[in-house]
């Protein structure tokens, strides 16, 4: 697969995740915008068989690579986001993973049975980014357990490896020109922004801002029964020129750190 073709087939299976970012994205094109993306971003585990390299593998086969890694103390992440080295349009790729040895033996012991679960076949894949949940129906009782430390890890176990979000480059709307105006433009449409530290995370001085809306809700056949749960989310990116007169290309961990949040199960239902 080429750049094309790899965003064209994430951009499909994570817009029937997400319907809310394809009805947004229509809107930005019905006001005479061409939304271009910004990144595109992914979870996994820290397991060496599914890490961050691991999901990196086809965007490096097309010509991607690493510009930058961080570090997310309170949810215990570790990520990298890569470019590609000719294509300056082309998306970034932002990939997070559990730091798994931070948390209980019982998490730990959870993440090795899902993964020791998956065939030789499906490990040696190089296309994992577009495989979703590859081991069985979950499980209420575990998703609960594993809810209770890590948020994003029971988000995982239910999605999978898939899209976690992409992100509109608002630099490039043509009818817009600023966040603000976009996340207003979001709310006069009755989508829910994601409030945690602010509707919009980061600053000028920063020459970064972010926003996101709150993660789609989708019905889950768990092995006990059918429940409601978090999926994907679109979230939006503004970024300032630089003393040398570039736009900046990296991202700020406690702003990202925040946009994780949109998954969250506590505040999708308070919305």
């Amino acid at each position: 697969m080429n750049i094309t073709q790899i965003f064209d087939r994430l951009w499909k299976e994570y817009t029937e995740r997400t319907p809310s970012a394809q009805k947004i994205k229509d809107l930005f094109i019905d006001k005479g915008n061409t939304v271009f993306n910004d990144h595109v971003a992914f979870r996994t585990f820290d397991d060496e068989r599914v890490n961050i390299e691991v999901l990196a593998t086809p965007f490096i086969n097309v010509g991607y690579i690493e510009c930058g890694d961080y570090v997310f103390e309170t949810k215990k992440l570790y990520a990298k986001h890569y470019e590609h080295k000719t294509d300056r349009n082309a998306p970034r790729v932002f990939i997070s993973q559990l730091k798994t040895e931070e948390f209980s033996k019982e998490l730990q012991g959870i993440v090795k049975e899902i993964i020791d679960g998956l065939s030789v076949d499906e490990l040696k894949s190089d296309n994992l980014v577009f495989k979703g949940r590859l081991w069985d129906k979950p499980s209420i009782e575990i998703y609960n357990m594993l809810q209770e430390e890590s948020e994003y890890a029971a988000w995982l176990y239910v999605n999978g490896f898939c899209s976690n979000h992409f992100t509109v480059d608002v630099n490039k709307l043509k009818t817009f020109d600023s966040l603000l105006e976009v996340n207003n433009f979001l709310k006069e449409n009755n989508f829910k922004m994601n409030t945690s530290g602010g509707e919009i995370k980061g600053s000028a001085e920063e020459y970064l801002e972010q926003s996101s809306i709150l993660a789609d809700r989708i019905l889950v056949e768990f092995k006990e029964n059918v429940k409601e749960i978090t999926s994907c989310y679109y979230e939006f990116a503004y970024r300032h020129e630089m003393e040398d007169g570039k736009l900046y290309s990296g991202f700020i961990a406690k702003s990202a750190d925040k946009i994780f949040e949109s998954t969250d199960m506590n505040s999708v239902k308070n919305s």
